[in-house]
């Protein structure tokens, strides 16, 4: 009598416990706002009118941080539609149109920018030297279109300007999704290899002595994942036209037209116990997010005040004006060209002024130029980009599997 009692009391239990096991538990909001955050998505479509065969990258931006040549914004996102997704078994040599679904989750509301590039795989056209896809995100050398490669962008369907796309909070709070973007890319947005450069001039400078000049010449590297210059070791250079008038333009109002590339010149991380990574980031940007950090080095402004805030410190410089470079720049009439043209190096004029550019409306002459490192940057019109020092230098290039390049760890010294 007593094992069927044992028996239909243990089921009891059972039955209880699964019961309760199958009432959802209790949810309840955390201090954590990561989880509290209310998210949404960008997708659409990519659409390529292009002989390049590749991956498609597909670059997310907070359209209040523009990537260069506008900005020096960096991607908040990207995704990546594999090849053969996108053109599938289509015939080499067909220019399509090509078309594939990406798209973007957990995305905050805001407003934003998307660019892309299609990672062209040159070895595909039986090109002699070539190199395939190599597009990695997680270093500045690779992580942007190189020569070859297919740009794009959302933009206005009439205006061809670039489109801002707005994730939006609806009446119940809830983020609207943004559906139905179009990413366009085409051949007529080949893009030419990136500004890559070694400097001659040394290291050191004192800005008690003027301007300091350094020259600069094309990069060669064609090693691993590395493939930069294979053809033709040359810069290009060409004038500045924002306003699309067919006239160079002078926008500080000094006589001299401004020119592409642009030069950035900035204040590197210093101090005790940085790793050999972190002595690239900026100064005042430790985690290399491309914003300042909330505490970090202040410096006194020309009229001895300060505002307590970190300094985003750059050296004034600009391409120097040389008579080989100026002549280049000249048609046989004495009439500015007005399209890009290849030179065999560039000569760059660090000047001795300092510089907070935290407010790019509004920058501010510093007292003095603060010692320490710098790196030069150089900014192409098509947003392309070179710095040095980068992960091409021996002590971080072993690291990561890179080709080692002893002229990619020159930094500018101030005493």
């Amino acid at each position: 009598m007593s094992v069927p009692c044992s028996k239909s009391l243990v089921g009891l239990a059972l039955a209880s416990v699964l019961a309760t096991g199958c009432e959802p538990p209790p949810v309840v909001p955390t201090a954590d706002q990561r989880q509290n955050q209310k998210l949404a998505r960008i997708d659409g479509q990519v659409v390529v009118q292009s002989r390049a065969r590749g991956n498609a990258i597909v670059l997310l931006y907070d359209a209040e941080r523009p990537p260069p040549p506008q900005g020096a914004g960096r991607p908040v996102s990207f995704t990546v539609i594999p090849a053969q997704q996108l053109f599938g078994p289509a015939e080499p040599g067909s220019s399509g149109p090509f078309t594939a679904p990406f798209s973007f989750s957990l995305v905050a509301p805001g407003r934003y920018l998307l660019r892309g590039f299609i990672d062209a795989d040159t070895c595909l056209a039986v090109a002699s030297p070539c190199h395939g896809p190599d597009f990695i995100p997680w270093y500045s050398i690779t992580g942007e279109p190189n020569a070859g490669d297919v740009g794009g962008a959302a933009v206005d369907p009439i205006t061809r300007v670039p489109r801002v796309v707005e994730v939006a909070v609806g009446p119940d709070g809830v983020p609207q999704a943004a559906t139905g973007v179009s990413v366009s890319f085409s051949d007529s947005n080949t893009v030419p290899e990136r500004p890559a450069f070694r400097v001659e001039g040394g290291t050191s400078f004192n800005p008690t002595s003027g301007p300091k000049r350094l020259e600069l010449w094309p990069l060669q590297v064609n090693e691993g994942v590395v493939s930069i210059h294979a053809h033709t070791p040359t810069m290009l250079v060409r004038y500045v036209d924002d306003n699309a008038d067919g006239v160079p333009d002078d926008a500080d109002g000094n006589g001299q037209p401004e020119l592409w590339p642009r030069v950035l010149v900035r204040k590197l991380a210093d101090g005790e116990g940085l790793s050999a990574a972190q002595k690239l980031a900026d100064e005042n940007d430790l985690d290399r997010d491309g914003l300042l950090d909330a505490v970090g080095t202040d410096y006194p402004r020309a009229d001895g005040t300060s505002d307590g805030l970190p300094d985003q410190v750059v050296l004034a410089a600009t391409l120097a004006p040389d008579p080989a470079l100026m002549d280049a720049l000249r048609n046989p009439d004495g009439t500015p060209r007005m399209y890009p043209v290849p030179v065999s190096s560039l000569g760059v004029l660090v000047l001795p002024q300092a510089l907070d550019v935290r407010n790019p409306l509004k920058r501010e002459a510093l007292k003095s130029v603060p010692s320490g490192r710098y790196a030069i940057t150089l900014v192409q019109f098509t947003g392309q980009t070179w710095r040095v020092p980068n992960e091409l230098s021996p002590t971080l290039a072993l690291e990561d599997g890179l080709p080692p390049v002893e002229s990619q760890s020159f930094v500018l010294e101030v005493p």
